[in-house]
């Protein structure tokens, strides 16, 4: 089983059956139709891609052509039980306002991200002093999407700056299973090649 399809497994595993979710970022919508068909929810997909919403819509899927940095605006609050962002927060331009922005739409948030603190990164930079690219972060510096990486590390830190509750973090690494983690552990900031948490607001019942 390939490294998407864990961390896919483990996003589902967080979603409650028949909950309104909200995938942003959705691409050819592979994880919202997992989620439909394994979970039975309410789904939305916001795509910014026109073929992924076409490969979308030929799925079945509800998904709208738009862009995370300029568009959860319109979505009103708490219109969804879940809203994920799966491997796509280091994409967005304004990643602080769109985690906050996840969790006013919705009740809780799944984000799962690239972690640049893995050793592979760390070796890679400091035995060839060159941008890495590993199995989670595959395209060079000069082709890549990716224009906000951090590490376990800093995405543990922003959420306490945003007063955001971690509930639940998960690791993968080498296609294996995810498996549940204390993000906070220095440890776990070499080891996992990519990170998934559940998130709420702190002040949420």
């Amino acid at each position: 089983m390939t490294g998407a399809s864990e961390s896919f497994r483990e996003i589902v595993s967080l979603v409650r059956p028949g909950a309104r979710v909200l995938d942003i970022g959705c691409g050819e919508g592979a994880l919202l139709e997992l989620l439909t068909e394994e979970k039975q929810v309410d789904g939305r997909g916001l795509e910014i891609s026109p073929l992924g919403v076409q490969a979308c819509l030929s799925r079945g899927l509800a998904v709208v052509q738009g862009d995370a940095d300029r568009d959860l605006a319109d979505f009103p609050t708490r219109a969804f039980d879940y809203a994920i962002l799966s491997s796509t927060l280091q994409q967005v331009r304004e990643p602080k306002t769109v985690l906050s922005e996840l969790l006013r739409i919705a009740e809780r948030a799944i984000v799962s991200l690239p972690n640049f603190g893995h050793w592979r990164v760390r070796l890679s930079l400091l035995a060839r002093g060159r941008m890495p690219v590993t199995a989670s972060l595959a395209e060079p510096w000069w082709s890549t999407d990716n224009i906000h990486l951090c590490t376990l590390k800093d995405f543990t830190l922003l959420c306490e700056e945003l007063d955001i509750r971690i509930e639940q973090a998960a690791a993968l690494a080498d296609g294996r299973p995810a498996r549940r983690i204390d993000p906070s552990s220095a440890l776990e900031n070499w080891r996992a090649e990519q990170a998934i948490y559940l998130l709420s607001r702190s002040d949420s019942a």
